[in-house]
């Protein structure tokens, strides 16, 4: 069964991405003052049949409810946290993520962050740019070769980075809801167990009500004044008040962090420290990820309007 009516984008999406929807279909960008989307959804709602939006663009109950004829929601990007699922799921609205695709650069991303906060990269950059050069040598630094690292959610992401980091010679250990049958890696029972047991820890779960502040005092305290915690989740998975405080009163050792609780708003005392690495969530942000994750995205919205079906739905829909 063909489907036919307008396509709604919702900001924040890629100008490619944007303009991609407008070549292929008849499409509309939602406003983001309130008053003009609300004259917005009462004059084009009832027309709408898709909706294409980024991990970051917000599709909650209310816009859900203001669209009778939506039939699926394409998200540009592995995590859908952005988007109200049960909402969707209720009214049998189609979703889509895109997975897999992402994988290499986001792991590569955590990679690029131990070892940048590890070797103290940042920081030894400022110093030759300084010029402290010329008054001695940089103080020694740890190294990721060897160490203990857990992995946080040992899913796609999370087995790449665990490849990558075998390559170091690493001990790799995680925690999942449940033990995975299929890997080598030790299974630690909670975060706190998992923490408790490595050098470094890489944060690669989903966002969500599930996931909010799974990262905690009491995880950040097991990891210790020598550990490093390394986001490439979501902001909400790390209690990021208690992160700062641990931090600031040396009970761990530093953080490498590409996401945050309210982005792009990044704590100020954050910006001060030098065992911190902060990157502006571009863990996915290669060209050749980025053009790979809009291919998806529109494959995934041109399957289900030409008959109802979708190349990657979020595993919600197996279930």
């Amino acid at each position: 069964m063909t489907h036919t009516g307008t396509v709604l984008r919702v900001p924040p999406i890629s100008p490619q991405l944007h303009d991609a929807v407008g070549e292929r279909y008849a499409a509309l960008d939602l406003p983001a003052a309130p008053a003009a989307r609300a004259a917005f959804l009462a004059e084009h709602g009832a027309d709408i049949v898709g909706i294409v939006c980024s991990n970051v663009s917000p599709v909650d109950a209310d816009l859900i409810a203001a669209l009778p004829r939506l039939g699926v929601i394409a998200n540009h990007g592995v995590g859908y946290d952005n988007i109200d699922i049960p909402a969707a799921l209720d009214r049998g609205i189609a979703v889509s993520n895109t997975p897999d695709v992402l994988d290499d650069a986001v792991a590569e991303t955590a990679l690029a962050l131990l070892l940048a906060v590890r070797r103290q990269v940042v920081a030894a950059d400022r110093f030759v740019r300084d010029g402290r050069w010329l008054d001695g040598s940089f103080p020694l630094t740890d190294q990721v070769a060897g160490s203990r690292v857990g992995i946080l959610g040992l899913g796609r992401i999370g087995q790449a980075v665990a490849t990558r980091l075998e390559a170091f010679g690493c001990t790799v250990s995680y925690h999942n809801r449940h033990r995975l049958a299929d890997v080598p890696y030790d299974y630690a029972a909670s975060p706190v167990e998992l923490a408790a047991g490595v050098d470094s820890l890489v944060a690669v779960v989903p966002g969500g009500a599930g996931t909010a502040a799974l990262i905690d005092g009491e995880v950040l305290d097991a990891l210790g004044p020598t550990g490093v915690l390394i986001n490439i989740a979501r902001g909400s998975v790390v209690d990021e008040p208690a992160l700062v405080a641990a931090l600031r009163d040396g009970r761990l050792g530093g953080a490498g962090l590409d996401v945050y609780a309210d982005e792009p708003r990044v704590p100020a005392e954050l910006t001060t420290m030098d065992n911190v690495v902060l990157l502006p969530h571009l863990a996915s942000g290669t060209h050749p990820t980025r053009a790979a994750m809009r291919a998806l995205t529109l494959d995934n919205l041109a399957s289900w309007l030409a008959d109802g079906t979708l190349r990657t739905p979020i595993p919600e829909l197996a279930q």
